[in-house]
């Protein structure tokens, strides 16, 4: 097996992110620990080499200085010399070879894209509440952190701490095999060594979390500023969003100083107690060499142990600084992420099949969690094929009841049905696989023309996807698109949400995303209330072709779209008020007709909201 494959990098994850740090660090790696065992064994050989270095110089020394010059290259010492060369020249490149090999070609591509990917698929999971109440940039900012983080502690315990610990292991054995003496004072360096880590690096570790939270702020504020740049220009608004960036860089750059501050202290206390390191050991070993102790190999090995274990301080404290500021960034990566805001499907959801496309709210009522609000007491029964408008003013409960039938919420009373079978009951994916649907905001990828159709089926041919288009009215004008690089028709790039068409436009891709997926259940969510009059006149027939054959929920506030439906309900404050077609509903002379007296162009506007 190549060696880059040791690891499965898009392994699924089992089970929900933990909440916890090292149950959390777990779930993120498992799968990958025998790999990550076998680099960390190469990291210790390659660190007890240091020692190795260290003890073959002092037997080379000793050989050297018992032989004299004229014996030295003899026989008797050939054994020992080839031993040194093929030692220098074979086994220490080697192992460091293959510690630096498992490091940066099994562990760190894998890791990365393993713990993002099982991030990703869990935050892709969550529910839409989740993601109303955070910044987009903000979201992915965590995520991308958490994984770097998680394999910048990865590779820097198995390259740093498994290396250190078996070089200091080493020395101390070296120490001990000179003399005990040496050995308890590199015990007593080690125990002061250690505790000054204790001490730092857990307030490092608060430091970093802090440092990384005000860093995703940062970078939510500003993709927050650029998604709605155009929002920013017509309001004139530069200054203020400037201010707000220029706050939470504040608030950053303060984070980062106290970071600073503390890091910069362990770092020159562990140095200077680094110094300390070379006195103890060489002046303790010559010291020995005075009282017949030691040999002057050994005072030669304990010093170059004693300088090595020296310099290895700085690096070692600088990548534990590393681990534990790391560790920092996956706690705060971990309190965002693996805090579970979703919907679950039932252990023994099955697949729904829409045979027919009855639709039934049985008593249904939500609130948002609250007393008020939402929707209750809806009983309504969707026949197949049946055009149903919904209308109401502003908060009487349309836009939940579409959020009610997608899933996207449960009812906190009764239930809802789809050809006899409760939604709750199957998976949420094979729910909204069929149900198409075209909103007001229509949501566009700034990816190709091609792509944002194909969207609504990914498997559908050329001729398919054409057809689509023609049939929403859009191939005409998708065939003179260009985009900024030179890509033409099918193929230009749409720009972030679409912005680089117009609002009849986007609509039309949206209704051949819908036409190609081709589900039995249609809603139509104020889908041509931000179209002026002419152009939703142009694309009227368009949605008559989509609605051909399905059943059919219209949410309007622009009554002319929906006068034409089998039925229309009224909603107010949640509650199903009037029930009936156009004419029935204007002969009683009820809400809707009243809605209807006093539209200009069939608009249901902010003076019935507020009745």
């Amino acid at each position: 097996m190549r060696p880059d494959r040791l690891i499965d990098a898009f392994r699924p994850a089992e089970g929900p992110p933990p909440t916890t740090l090292l149950p959390f660090m777990r779930w993120a790696l498992r799968g990958a620990f025998p790999a990550l065992i076998l680099a960390a064994v190469f990291s210790a050989l390659a660190g007890g080499m240091e020692a190795g270095t260290a003890y073959i110089l002092g037997r080379v020394i000793d050989t050297a200085t018992t032989s004299g010059a004229e014996n030295f290259l003899t026989p008797a010492n050939l054994g020992l010399l080839l031993g040194a060369v093929g030692f220098f020249l074979v086994l220490r490149p080697i192992l460091f070879g293959l510690s630096s090999a498992s490091n940066s070609i099994v562990v760190a591509p894998n890791v990365d894209a393993m713990v993002l990917a099982r991030l990703h698929r869990w935050t892709l999971g969550q529910s839409v509440v989740f993601f109303d109440n955070d910044f987009a940039g903000r979201i992915a900012q965590k995520q991308m952190q958490a994984a770097r983080a998680m394999t910048d502690v990865t590779v820097e315990m198995i390259n740093v701490v498994a290396f250190a610990l078996a070089s200091l292991a080493g020395a101390v054995a070296l120490m001990a095999g000179i003399n005990w003496r040496l050995a308890v004072g590199f015990l007593l360096w080690l125990c002061l060594y250690f505790a000054l880590i204790r001490y730092f690096l857990p307030r490092i570790r608060v430091r970093a979390a802090n440092r990384a939270a005000a860093r995703a702020m940062v970078t939510g504020q500003i993709v927050d500023t650029i998604t709605n740049i155009k929002t920013v220009k017509l309001f004139a608004h530069d200054d203020h969003e400037d201010r707000a960036a220029l706050g939470a860089m504040r608030s950053f750059r303060g984070r980062v100083l106290e970071f600073g501050y503390m890091a910069s202290a362990f770092r020159v206390i562990l140095n200077a107690l680094a110094g300390t390191l070379p006195v103890l050991l060489v002046g303790g070993a010559l010291w020995l060499w005075t009282q017949g102790l030691s040999t002057i190999g050994d005072a030669v090995a304990a010093g170059t142990i004693a300088m090595r274990v020296a310099q290895m301080t700085g690096w070692v404290s600088f990548s534990l600084m590393t681990i534990y500021a790391n560790v920092g960034e996956i706690e705060d990566g971990m309190r965002t992420l693996a805090r579970p805001v979703r919907l679950e499907d039932e252990p023994r959801a099955g697949q729904l099949s829409v045979p027919n496309g009855r639709v039934t709210f049985d008593n249904v009522g939500f609130a948002y969690g609250r007393e008020k609000g939402g929707v209750q007491g809806i009983r309504l029964d969707i026949a197949p094929g049946e055009k149903l408008g919904i209308v109401g003013a502003s908060g009487a409960g349309k836009s939940t009841l579409v959020g009610l039938l997608l899933r996207l919420y449960d009812p906190e009373q009764g239930r809802i049905l789809i050809d006899g079978q409760d939604i709750r009951d199957v998976t949420q994916i094979s729910l909204r696989r069929q149900i198409g649907m075209v909103t007001q905001e229509t949501a566009m990828f700034n990816r190709s023309a091609r792509d944002n159709i194909l969207y609504g089926n990914p498997d559908a041919g050329e001729a398919d996807l054409h057809a689509a288009a023609s049939k929403a009215e859009a191939h005409e004008f998708i065939g003179d698109l260009v985009d900024h690089t030179g890509r033409e028709g099918y193929e230009a790039r749409l720009g972030e949400r679409g912005v680089k068409l117009s609002g009849g436009q986007r609509q039309r891709i949206a209704l051949a995303r819908a036409i190609l997926k081709d589900a039995p259940i249609l809603v139509l969510d104020e889908a041509t209330s931000a179209l002026d009059s002419e152009v939703e006149a142009a694309i009227q027939g368009a949605l008559e072709r989509v609605m051909q054959g399905k059943t059919v929920l219209a949410v309007a506030h622009r009554l002319s779209t929906i006068s034409h439906m089998d039925r229309i309900v009224v909603l107010d404050r949640g509650q199903i008020a009037e029930i009936g077609t156009h004419d029935e509903l204007l002969a009683a002379d009820g809400l809707y007709a009243r809605y209807w007296a006093r539209q200009s162009g069939g608009f249901l506007g902010a003076q019935d909201a507020a009745e």
